[in-house]
């Protein structure tokens, strides 16, 4: 379990372990499936349009990892 902080505060991993079982206990198994149908949603909508949000998508950022682990790569 995690501690508090010497100034008496709780930690993040508390306050958020906490706020999940609050949240649990509030919601049901329907609000979690519609909260992720959601976000679901928004990023598929999202993959693979580099100039939208500036962020690269996965494929790219798998097909550029590839390419540095085989230049690292001493046969």
């Amino acid at each position: 379990m995690a501690q508090n902080n010497q100034n008496g505060k709780m930690s993040r991993e508390e306050a958020g372990r906490k706020g999940g079982e609050a949240t649990s206990k509030n919601h049901d198994h329907e609000f979690y499936q519609e909260i992720g149908s959601k976000g679901g949603s928004a990023r598929s909508s999202s993959d693979g349009n580099d100039d939208q949000d500036g962020k690269m998508s996965r494929e790219e950022a798998g097909r550029k990892g590839g390419q540095a682990r085989s230049r690292n790569r001493k046969n």
